[in-house]
């Protein structure tokens, strides 16, 4: 399943790509991008587990940077 969600408060460049290295890592994650300046993320994972993936993948930004919201 393929999914693409806004997100706010992305300030960085560098910071968007630690968030995309991180959120390919989670199990289940068949594909992410994040686009720093079009202020998007795109995923794609498996459609059984799709909801906990993306809440896995929320924390992974969380952890990044802090003010950044994904927006559903």
């Amino acid at each position: 399943m393929k999914k693409s969600f806004k997100l706010e408060e992305l300030d960085c460049a560098h910071c968007a790509q630690k968030m995309e290295d991180a959120i390919a890592k989670i199990d289940g994650v068949n594909k992410v991008n994040i686009n720093f300046m079009a202020q998007k993320m795109i995923l794609d994972a498996d459609e059984d587990r799709f909801e906990d993936i993306l809440k896995f993948a929320e924390a992974k930004i969380k952890e990044v940077e802090p003010d950044c919201r994904l927006l559903r």
